[in-house]
């Protein structure tokens, strides 16, 4: 399903009437959102608006709970060990979805998690650092080679993550050598981004375009189809000469294994119902997203889809763990 088909789904949200079977009340305890990766990245940023909005919506507090490193691992089994009652979720990234396919020894398989929703859904976005003297693609291609392995590339959630894999894939259409840089998550390659220590980076829409914004990167170009609505004259990789490159960001919440089908239910009716109120679908456009709110059957056709695609790309492009 194209980013476009996906993102309609949250026209079916305006529709949305109350539902025959009895809702649960989730105001007895709080609801704890668990993100496998550290504050301020574009998981986090996605996370906590979420938990802002829940916590009016259902009448309990609903907060983040970060559980960065191990890829993804420990935040994964977080959630499977947690009760199956619609209080523990973990919100996940395309990058997630990847580490799967990327370890063939994987010790968690996504696809027996309890899928509630997409989220929201929007494109990578390359920045170089401003003192870069590179203002485009073209300008990127030159300068890398006649610099070959002089170009630092910020992961963030280190290898194997979207980021990581979007840097490969440029590599492998420009044969430009660069020096790759794992980071925990993709603030704290940010950080270093905006300290000059290294020299490139992707990143997901919520955090990227407000520091291209700002004027603190150089944007690049945008790794979808069309171009982002929240940074007009940011040329997608397509219009910069570089076939068939088309990454989607996506955000999805899951709740443990053998959690009951009504409450997957009406914890996505929920996240629909928030989506489609007018201030965050502002607050999604603003930062180059798209809300979704697809039902879970959709969100868990969608995970196996990635998991296969994934798989495909990296086996292609024989990319292995470091």
């Amino acid at each position: 399903m194209t980013l476009l088909a996906r993102c309609l789904v949250i026209a079916t949200a305006l529709m949305l009437t109350a539902r025959p079977s009895t809702a649960q009340d989730f105001s007895a305890k709080p609801i704890r959102i668990i993100v496998g990766l550290v504050a301020g990245g574009a998981t986090d940023v996605t996370a906590r608006l979420v938990a802002q909005k829940l916590t009016e919506s259902l009448h309990t507090s609903v907060y983040v709970d970060n559980r960065p490193g191990g890829i993804f691992i420990p935040a994964t089994r977080e959630l499977i060990g947690a009760p199956p009652d619609g209080h523990t979720l973990l919100m996940i990234s395309t990058s997630n979805v990847i580490t799967q396919p990327f370890h063939p020894d994987y010790p968690i398989d996504l696809r027996t998690l309890t899928p509630i929703t997409e989220v929201s859904a929007g494109p990578l976005i390359l920045v170089a650092r401003k003192e870069l003297p590179v203002k485009s693609i073209a300008d990127l291609i030159a300068y890398g080679r006649q610099n070959p392995g002089k170009l630092t590339f910020g992961s963030g959630g280190g290898t194997g993550s979207s980021l990581y894999l979007a840097a490969e894939l440029l590599r492998l259409k420009t044969q430009i050598q660069f020096q790759n840089v794992p980071y925990r998550g993709a603030a704290a390659a940010l950080n270093d981004l905006l300290g000059a220590h290294i020299d490139l980076m992707f990143d997901a829409m919520p955090v990227m375009s407000q520091q291209a914004k700002a004027g603190n990167v150089t944007p690049l170009a945008v790794t979808s189809a069309q171009r982002s609505p929240v940074l007009p004259d940011v040329p997608t990789m397509m219009e910069a000469g570089l076939k068939d490159f088309e990454v989607v960001n996506y955000f999805g919440l899951f709740a443990p294994p053998g959690t009951s089908p009504a409450v997957a239910q009406q914890l996505r009716d929920a996240v629909a119902k928030m989506v489609a109120a007018p201030d965050m679908v502002e607050k999604f456009a603003e930062q180059g997203m798209a809300p979704v709110a697809s039902e879970p059957g959709d969100f868990a056709k969608l995970l196996a889809a990635e998991l296969d695609r994934w798989g495909q790309v990296i086996k292609a492009a024989g990319i292995k763990p470091e």
